[in-house]
């Protein structure tokens, strides 16, 4: 272990904490998009939903995380250890995470939590706080199984979820970023532009686009997109609305009004 795990949570906290609040006050400085009025609606939508999952992370994802990585099949050779090994773990980790993120596009059961966090009608650095519970819990399960598998120490994990919600705070922003700056950059990790094409109300683009951290997954495994953001563009899961907090709730368990036939049409 590099550093110790109350130093990296303790990091992790100020890191996330500081990206948030910087990203949230720079989008309302210089937007991409204009907001939608009334706005504080979605804002405390996504703020409730962030709040549920805030409190099952303490009490199951992270005791799950804790005991799987402490449980891990202990196989890794000496070599792949310190700092070199830790940039190899979040690489890794970085994978897997697009592949987790694809099946919730093309598993039904996962894209009916999934689906939850798509059907925000703007993106801004709420939307990446935004997810359902179901999601979460499925999420930490998965990722426990690879913990144990792979045997990934707990210094790893925290460091790439530190990582991780940055980027995600980053690419779900209404920042407008210079755009020779923001190209260049999306040739290396994932930028607004790219996700928020991922979020088009278009379901062949909402099926696209799938990396979290590195551009180069999709471009290496054939789902990038052609199509390019538009302040206009519209956002969303198509043909579905947008509902008030408990029918976000509940929308997993109810029928699905979008047939997943008609994707990409």
């Amino acid at each position: 272990m590099i550093l110790d795990v109350e130093t990296l949570i303790a990091w992790k906290a100020v890191a996330v904490g500081t990206v948030l609040v910087g990203l949230f006050v720079a989008e309302r400085l210089w937007p991409v998009a204009p907001r939608p009025a009334p706005a504080w609606g979605r804002v405390g939508r996504n703020g409730i939903l962030w709040g549920i999952t805030a409190a099952l992370s303490v009490a199951f994802v992270v005791p799950l995380t804790s005991w799987a990585a402490g449980h891990g099949w202990a196989w890794r050779p000496a070599w792949w250890s310190g700092w070199a090994g830790l940039a190899a773990d979040v690489v890794l980790l970085d994978l897997l995470i697009y592949w987790w993120h694809r099946a919730n596009h093309t598993v039904p059961l996962l894209w009916r939590f999934h689906a939850v966090h798509h059907r925000d009608r703007f993106l801004d650095t709420t939307s990446a706080l935004r997810f359902h519970a179901g999601e979460v819990i499925l999420s930490a399960c998965a990722r426990a199984v690879v913990i144990l598998a792979l045997g990934f120490p707990l210094a790893s994990i925290l460091v790439f979820e530190a990582v991780l919600l940055a980027a995600t705070l980053f690419h779900h922003s209404n920042l407008r970023l210079p755009p020779a700056f923001e190209a260049a950059l999306a040739r290396v990790v994932i930028t607004p532009s790219l996700h928020w094409v991922h979020h088009h109300r278009r379901r062949a683009d909402t099926d696209s686009t799938y990396g979290t951290l590195l551009s180069v997954w999709d471009r290496l495994f054939g789902s990038t997109s052609a199509t390019r953001r538009s302040p206009t563009m519209a956002i969303g899961v198509e043909g579905v609305d947008e509902t008030d907090t408990i029918g976000l709730l509940l929308a997993p368990f109810r029928p699905q009004p979008t047939p997943r036939a008609s994707r990409g049409r």
